[in-house]
């Protein structure tokens, strides 16, 4: 990669996996929908260079779902660095996604981009909050950001998506969030899953992003939630040197439609 190519950057989110590959979730294989999003991730060229896994990767929380969720995602062998959802039993995905190409680490750079990546998993709880200490680090992050580009990914969505069900299980906090985030023009992007739909909305001069899931999908602004019938997804971003950027989400029309 030339010095003034643009970054390439994967988010795969919301692959609920179980332990066993062919057990479903609402009528989808979850193993079954996630390899037919890699299968796809394979034929972009050229190849992305980072994965974000934003959260729910595993649906049972046993060790065998994340082991299998790195015996599909490892042999692509692109740098990949994750962050827990509600769904998620955290230290034993932090045990098992400790390996290359897969990485715990929260804080990195890559070109002229930073990236933070913030857990907003509150225990007990389908929704999210960030503590106080993830938002002191954030702002501790941003303060040593210099002009670097930044965008932050969490699970929880901070902005409403006009769906009462999700609404109730959004980031809890996300005025303290904004607070913070507000105050640093380096930021552009804030990225997120959770709501198993495309979302694309500005607020200030950041882009807020949600993601299809790898699975299942949630049809926007209904309620009760009822299953769309699309197919799964995954979101692609172009990030250039100079701090813009353009995003795409593509869908695996292979994949079988939820029961």
């Amino acid at each position: 990669m030339t010095p003034v190519s643009p970054l390439l950057v994967a988010q795969i989110t919301d692959t609920h996996l179980f332990a066993e590959p062919d057990r479903t979730w609402k009528g989808l294989s979850t193993a079954h929908t996630l390899k037919a999003v890699l299968d796809r991730l394979k034929q972009i060229q050229p190849q992305p260079d980072v994965i974000l896994l934003t959260g729910d990767l595993s649906q049972d929380e046993t060790p065998q779902s994340y082991e299998l969720l790195a015996s599909l995602i490892s042999p692509l062998n692109i740098p990949t660095y994750w962050i827990p959802g509600n769904h998620d039993n955290i230290p034993v995905m932090a045990e098992i996604l400790d390996k290359p190409p897969i990485s715990p680490e929260k804080s990195f750079q890559l070109g002229n981009w930073q990236f933070l990546l913030l857990s907003s998993v509150e225990a007990g709880c389908d929704g999210g909050r960030l503590s106080p200490e993830s938002l002191d680090w954030l702002d501790s992050q941003l303060q040593q950001i210099g002009d670097r580009a930044v965008m932050i990914a969490l699970h929880h969505h901070p902005l409403a998506i006009a769906s009462e069900i999700m609404d109730s299980m959004m980031l809890h906090n996300a005025d303290e969030f904004f607070a913070i985030v507000d105050r640093y023009p380096q930021v552009k992007i804030v990225l997120f899953g959770h709501i198993h739909q495309e979302f694309n909305q500005q607020r200030g001069s950041v882009t807020y992003l949600g993601t299809p899931s790898t699975c299942i999908q949630l049809l926007p602004k209904s309620h009760p939630i009822i299953l769309d019938q699309i197919p799964p997804g995954f979101r692609l971003l172009e990030l250039a040197i100079d701090g813009t950027w353009n995003t795409r989400v593509e869908r695996v029309a292979e994949a079988s439609p939820p029961d």
